[in-house]
């Protein structure tokens, strides 16, 4: 298996809808999660490898919102 094809999953990311949605900045989030804006960036452009429980939890609570509104599921379709 070739490391792009060990890379590809199907999952989605919604960060920049549900930032835009509350008026915030990458940068805000990331001051109050306490994460760097390049870990965020990572994670909103689909090619992070994992997340931590933490990370998800202190995002889910600065943004008021469930993993779910996070996080998509999309079977059939790789990133």
């Amino acid at each position: 298996m070739s490391p792009a094809e060990m890379d590809a999953h199907a999952i989605t990311v919604h960060l920049d809808r549900l930032l835009a949605e509350r008026g915030m900045t990458l940068t805000e989030l990331a001051d109050r999660v306490g994460v760097t804006v390049v870990n965020l960036s990572i994670l909103k452009n689909g090619r992070a490898k994992a997340v931590r429980f933490t990370t998800l939890t202190k995002i889910c609570e600065v943004l008021d919102c469930q993993p779910g509104d996070l996080l998509g599921y999309h079977p059939g379709e790789t990133r």
